[in-house]
């Protein structure tokens, strides 16, 4: 079964990065940065790192775990939070930038707050859900 691993990256400024997709046919969504766990990786949280540096050219560190869901697709997603102290949107290296037929990927910075949360289309549902819960708790996101 394959494994997925995404993290809720907190910014220096609390704030949060996502990645919006746009894609031909299809409303606008937002994602967490992450991706699959490949045979190569050490662990699911090498895995992460590896996946934060493809697809944003990002480091960080890992919090803790989140939350962990079976998607549609019967895989299983684990959520971690993490704190992230550089990044460059332009240096990207993930194999899925260099297709043309998979839409764009626009990074955004957003506020960790509920409202900021809401008016986003996240996927998958229940974690935008979870975020917006955990956020609520006043869950301590930066917390090291």
């Amino acid at each position: 079964m394959k494994e997925r691993v995404r993290a809720v990256l907190i910014t220096p400024h609390d704030t949060t990065l996502v990645i919006k997709r746009v894609r031909p046919g299809v409303a606008p969504y937002w994602v967490i940065v992450g991706g699959g766990v490949e045979e190569s990786d050490a662990s699911r949280e090498a895995a992460l790192l590896r996946e934060i540096r493809e697809e944003i050219a990002g480091e960080a560190q890992i919090v803790r775990p989140l939350y962990q869901l079976k998607n549609a697709k019967g895989e299983v997603e684990y959520f971690y939070v993490a704190q992230i102290t550089s990044w460059d949107f332009n240096n990207r290296t993930g194999p899925e930038f260099q297709r043309d037929d998979r839409g764009e990927y626009i990074l955004e910075e957003i506020p960790l707050t509920t409202e900021a949360v809401a008016a986003l289309n996240l996927l998958p549902e229940e974690i935008s859900t979870v975020l917006r819960e955990a956020i609520e708790r006043g869950d301590p996101f930066a917390t090291v």
